[in-house]
């Protein structure tokens, strides 16, 4: 008996249903044996293969239940064919077979047979030896067929595509990835906006203080977002972020310090010592005393507070203010306690804050003279700056220093000047000469290139004064002053620099500086060897036949 149309049935389809050759005026296809070159030139390994199984079979598009049954997107005449194609690249058992029902029914293939044929393919190459690889051009054919198609895939198609294409060897930055992934791209819907917010005057300091580009913004418009920013809106955070700015670039603003330190003597209750060394950072680094009556108070108090719970940040408050000349007497009696030193011997930033506690013992051996407390014992110090400093180093190339040693090597000679030399309790020095009670300039000796430390002409805390030592040579020091030595626009040298030529000037040494203008201003090695020998000159220094 015949079986009616639509009634089901266990007959197996032949394997050239649903299968048409391509004809005269129909759309262009590569022969199997090409498609099986191309690829078959993925270099799949095993691992990547095993990604194509966890593929889920891709499902045609349906229109749902209707008068028509359930009928494929596009369907029509040709939707028992495309099902049936389906169905034959999902059972291949070859490439060969699964490639020869893609070549001869160019016109039945659709958008969502690819991922069929690509998962089955991963499938059959996963129990296959490793096959040749073939010429790259026949990998760029198929690479411009499937880029001329991919429009008119939907977006899981696309999605299931890129993850097989890779997994297949394509390259991420070859054409055929770059136009799935640019296809993909234009499917995904624009984000809309956000929704505008009424910006305030801390929200828009913080903005403002959190841009990558930060000297965009003049000190004119952080004035003006303080200046109308509410109270509430001046968080520590805000205020963190302003602090670190005005002291990475250099900005000696008053009005915007003087903010910082009224902020801080008004949350003082609030504020832990970590969060009062940030604040307290631009004061010593570009060397300004707040005019706020309340600032050393202020701090003497959180000192005497939270001194013992956190070593680090007090010994960094203690550096602002003796960049400062304003160190408490009582924090000092606290750092420089034996309980103190031996709590800190044992934390990770111990090496710092010994350093930290050299240069704090140097100040009070050099300024201090009424300072009768505890001293850091010999055996805890260390060198304070044993190399050039870090904003030097990342700087060389735009320094003077290299043309000021050539000059002066060949006005003196090598024998007479020593470049880079740390002096006792670990200064660096740009260039120091020895001079004798005559004027002229000596070869510097490597055992006695620096005067000794502490002086022991004078007592404590009086050296600088009349500075007087067993050896008569006296130490002159030739202080490069460059561009980023100072504050930005302005003549105030910054916090570290002033410290270091203050306490050379306290221990003996004669400084002689050698301002960035008018280095800039010499035009040729000639010119800077007149200019350098008239700077020694004016200190009554002779050298050569005349000076020995």
């Amino acid at each position: 008996m015949r079986r009616l149309r639509g009634e089901s049935g266990c007959r197996a389809p032949r394997p050239t249903e649903g299968a048409t050759c391509a004809g005269p005026g129909e759309s262009w296809s590569p022969s199997p044996n090409s498609m099986l070159r191309i690829l078959l030139s993925a270099k799949a390994s095993p691992a990547r293969l095993s990604g194509l199984l966890l593929i889920p079979p891709v499902q045609p598009c349906c229109l749902g239940p209707g008068k028509l049954g359930n009928q494929i997107f596009g369907g029509g005449p040709h939707a028992g064919p495309m099902q049936g194609l389906q169905r034959l690249l999902e059972q291949a058992r070859s490439p060969g077979e699964l490639l020869r029902w893609l070549g001869q029914n160019p016109t039945k293939v659709r958008p969502h047979h690819y991922p069929v044929a690509l998962r089955r393919l991963g499938q059959l190459l996963r129990t296959q030896p490793q096959p040749p690889p073939v010429e790259q051009a026949t990998l760029q054919d198929l690479s411009q067929l499937i880029i001329q198609n991919c429009p008119s895939f939907d977006i899981h198609t696309i999605h299931v595509c890129l993850h097989l294409a890779v997994l297949l060897g394509f390259p991420s930055d070859g054409p055929l990835v770059c136009a799935l992934e640019q296809e993909r791209r234009f499917r995904l819907p624009p984000k809309p906006p956000p929704p505008p917010q009424p910006v305030h005057g801390g929200q828009r300091l913080e903005a403002a203080l959190s841009c990558p580009h930060l000297l965009r913004y003049p000190r004119q418009h952080l004035i003006s977002s303080l200046a109308e920013a509410r109270p509430e809106d001046l968080t520590p955070h805000v205020m963190v972020l302003l602090a670190r700015h005005l002291a990475r670039h250099r900005l000696r603003e008053p009005q915007l310090l003087e903010a910082i330190a009224h902020f801080l003597v008004a949350q003082e209750a609030q504020l832990s010592s970590k969060v009062v060394q940030k604040l307290v950072l631009p004061f010593g680094r570009l060397n300004y005393l707040p005019l706020e009556q309340q600032f050393m108070p202020c701090l003497e108090r959180i000192l005497a507070r939270e001194a013992g719970m956190t070593p680090l940040a007090t010994v960094n408050i203690l550096m602002s203010l003796c960049q400062l000349q304003c160190l408490p007497f009582r924090a000092l009696h606290f750092v420089f306690s034996p309980s103190f030193i031996n709590h800190i011997s044992g934390t990770p930033h111990a090496l710092i804050v010994r350093r930290y506690l050299s240069l704090l013992d140097t100040a009070v051996e050099l300024e201090l003279p009424g300072y009768r407390g505890p001293r850091l014992p010999r055996g805890q110090q260390v060198p304070i700056f044993p190399q050039p400093l870090i904003t030097d180093r990342a700087r060389s190339k735009y320094s003077h220093k290299d043309i000021v040693a050539e000059g002066l090597r060949q006005l003196l000679g090598e024998e007479k000047y020593r470049q880079d030399l740390t002096v006792p309790p670990g200064y660096c020095t740009d260039f120091l000469l020895c001079v004798s009670s005559s004027g002229a300039v000596l070869p510097v000796r490597t055992q006695d290139p620096f005067l000794p430390y502490p002086p022991r002409s004078c007592p404590q805390g009086q050296a600088a004064f009349n500075p007087t030592t067993r050896d008569p040579a006296q130490r002159v020091v030739l202080m490069l002053h460059e561009r980023w030595h100072f504050c930005r626009d302005g003549r105030v040298l910054l916090g570290s620099r002033a410290l270091r030529e203050r306490h050379l000037g306290l221990m003996g040494y004669q400084l002689l500086p050698l301002p960035f203008e008018e280095l800039e201003s010499q035009r040729g090695l000639a010119q800077l060897k007149s200019y350098l020998r008239q700077k020694l000159q004016t200190l009554g220094l002779r050298w050569g036949p005349e000076g020995g």
